[in-house]
């Protein structure tokens, strides 16, 4: 539970109102659908309460919520701070200078990574966004989006960077584990210059301790993350999450069964992975080759 309310970011606010929320409805043995009836609302709009998604919280559900659960004063009063955060602060990505970047499902997304306690990579084709550099961002959007003007490049960069401050959070960072698959060193993005600067990134960045990178070789054979890439996020107090994203749409998958999937898959992918240090070693041999 968050405790300097003042100054914690909107997007923490959000998703700890919505646990919070959760806890007080499971406590008073609610319903949603009961719930629902009560406040005379929708039931997506508790089902975003409780999940963190509505960008601003009105205060006045907050105190409805309260009134129904029956929340003590000292709770009360922590959720209608956490509710007027989020209507006096803005995330970085609801920046004029980030918004045109950034779709309504990345926008879900970036929330969640913001606020994420562990998140789990499995990459195919590109380095992790969480480890690329600059030069490697902008050498994928410019072959890949040919129609995209400068200036929107520029912008698709900035956010990537921007991110990757989640890596270096002021009470504790994210923890980070990435899979990648020995094609992803291999491949030349922005020529060799980009390239040898990129895997030495990835190679400084697996020394700090909250990061752990590890490498699918090609003799691993078949494996579990051979039908796409995938980002498993894990909260201190949420179920897991999972983000999915391919050339024209992007989702998160919340459903348990389905999340519980891919929990395996990371699992297996990390079982048949070399291990960290090996992992490093490839690396620096695919540094050789460019």
């Amino acid at each position: 539970m968050i405790t300097d309310v003042e100054s914690a970011t909107p997007a923490l606010c959000r998703l700890q109102l919505g646990r919070e929320l959760r806890k007080l409805r499971v406590a008073a043995n609610l319903t949603s659908t009961q719930v629902v009836r009560k406040l005379i609302c929708s039931p997506s709009k508790l089902t975003r309460l409780e999940t963190g998604e509505n960008v601003v919280v009105e205060t006045a559900d907050v105190m409805a919520l309260c009134e129904i659960y029956k929340a003590p004063p000292e709770i009360r009063e922590l959720l209608l701070g956490y509710a007027a955060v989020t209507k006096t602060k803005k995330d970085w990505w609801q920046s004029p200078e980030y918004r045109p970047a950034i779709s309504p499902t990345f926008k879900a997304y970036l929330g969640l990574e913001a606020t994420a306690e562990a998140l789990h990579s499995y990459q195919s084709e590109f380095v992790p966004g969480l480890l690329q550099t600059e030069d490697y961002v902008r050498a994928i959007y410019q072959l890949a989006s040919d129609a995209l003007p400068p200036d929107e490049v520029d912008r698709v960069v900035a956010v990537r960077m921007t991110r990757q401050e989640a890596m270096h959070r002021p009470n504790e960072a994210l923890k980070f584990a990435a899979i990648i698959n020995e094609s992803v060193l291999r491949r030349q993005v922005g020529g060799p210059a980009v390239m040898r600067a990129q895997l030495e990134h990835v190679i400084e960045m697996a020394s700090e301790p909250f990061v752990r990178v590890q490498v699918v070789p090609f003799k691993a054979g078949a494996h579990a993350g051979m039908n796409g890439a995938f980002t498993l996020l894990r909260f201190e107090d949420a179920p897991p999450i999972v983000y999915l994203e391919n050339l024209g749409s992007a989702s998160v998958v919340r459903r348990r069964v389905d999340v519980a999937q891919y929990e395996e898959a990371v699992t297996d992918l990390q079982i048949l992975a070399v291990g960290p240090q090996e992992s490093l070693g490839m690396i620096k041999e695919a540094i050789k080759e460019f």
